[in-house]
């Protein structure tokens, strides 16, 4: 097997996958797993059909493809796309998304490539993630490949330098596309931005062209929207957890947070590919300086994914109950906006000392999609910086344009 610089971070080649089946197959899990996806089928044909797999394409036109028609199946009233026609199918590309759901925000967008004729893209996974050698089998053979967090300065800029140049590797050598979410960690807020820092990254293998160096990703903004937010009760309690103190995961948290994402029920789920970054795009901002210039990249990607983003009867019930206003009252029925409270009861099963502002913090993570697309990313950012939530989010918002 070719050795590779990129061999501490990469998937697996095709020559890898039949080692990574036998280990999945004989894997504690595999009866939970093979019941989830292949419900009518015996646990003992499933395993023969996965030790037959012999390719990354065997492995997610088979099983991947399997998860996702589950997922839709089991947890989707409404399963939308939109922006397909931007795609060449010759083209690769570097898709930029929101992030609401640690797995399906990639794994549905698979499925859209490719039930659309377009090759599936390599996918980052948080090396925190990867805390299972079963997780690590399930993701290297699903294209997913390993980002570094953490670390003192020289290490985060190290393991940041090499991202970029894997990144740049498999777009330009590799003619293969890469999903990334557009900042570290899913948006716990409902408020999608982009960290600068992301853009900064991608410029690090071509810091001699600034424009060059991005045009050549060929960045496709994605954004992702789930009627029910991934993981919302999870969220509101970890942002409520988080306001005074740095937030501690608890041990299997991922992973708990992993599987309630596959099976909580997401209602209505669109994810649309935006327009492509054009070199036009990037051409506007040549005269301003390279931090100047990751800033500015940042916005036109969060002005792109906050205008496609698909706003539903809950966005706009959660924003009249946080404010106490009908203002939005048209876009939803009393029925809606009764199973909405009723749904609301389940943070009365928690015992906290303020049980209020858990409250608003899940509201605020359905009321925020409004905000930012109704009136605009900047006065919902001034407001949600003055509560102290999701601070690492905003950390480069204050001096955007």
């Amino acid at each position: 097997m070719q050795q590779s610089k990129f061999d501490d971070i990469r998937p697996y080649y095709d020559e890898e996958i039949p080692a990574a089946m036998n280990r999945i197959v004989n894997s504690n899990f595999m009866a939970l797993l093979s019941s989830y996806v292949y419900p009518d089928r015996p646990l003992k044909e499933v395993k023969e059909m996965m030790l037959g797999f012999r390719t990354i394409r065997d492995f997610q036109l088979e099983v991947m493809k399997s998860v996702n028609e589950q997922v839709i199946a089991r947890s989707t009233t409404a399963f939308t796309y939109h922006g397909i026609e931007h795609l060449d199918r010759n083209k690769n590309y570097l898709f930029v998304s929101n992030h609401r759901d640690i797995v399906l925000d990639s794994c549905l967008m698979q499925y859209i490539l490719y039930k659309n004729g377009h090759e599936t893209t390599q996918i980052t996974f948080g090396a925190n993630l990867m805390s299972s050698p079963l997780v690590i089998d399930i993701g290297k053979s699903n294209k997913m490949f390993r980002v570094e967090r953490g670390g003192n300065m020289k290490d985060f800029y190290m393991s940041s330098l090499h991202l970029s140049e894997y990144i740049r590797h498999v777009i330009t050598e590799q003619h293969e596309s890469v999903w990334i979410a557009q900042r570290n960690g899913r948006t716990k807020n409902g408020i999608d931005a982009t960290d600068q820092g992301i853009i900064k990254m991608f410029c690090l293998s071509c810091q001699d062209d600034k424009i060059g160096a991005l045009d050549n990703l060929h960045i496709v903004p994605v954004s992702v929207s789930y009627e029910w937010e991934s993981c919302d009760i999870l969220k509101a309690l970890e942002l409520y957890e988080s306001r005074n103190a740095k937030y501690i995961k608890k041990p299997g948290e991922d992973l708990n947070s992993i599987l309630t994402g596959i099976v909580q029920q997401k209602g209505r789920v669109n994810i649309t590919f935006c327009e492509p970054i054009t070199r036009n795009d990037l051409q506007q901002f040549n005269s301003c300086t390279n931090n100047e210039y990751h800033k500015r990249v940042a916005n036109l990607l969060d002005e792109r994914i906050v205008k496609a983003y698909q706003l539903t009867p809950n966005n706009y019930i959660a924003h009249d109950l946080r404010y106490g206003q009908r203002t939005f009252s048209n876009y939803y029925t009393q029925e809606e906006k009764d199973t909405f409270l009723q749904y609301m009861e389940k943070l009365n099963e928690f015992e906290i000392s303020e049980p209020d502002v858990l409250k608003d913090i899940f509201l605020g993570i359905y009321a925020n999609p409004v905000e930012c697309g109704t009136f605009g990313t900047a006065r919902a950012n001034k407001r949600m910086s003055s509560e102290s939530m999701a601070k690492a989010c905003f950390q480069a918002l204050p001096s955007r344009d």
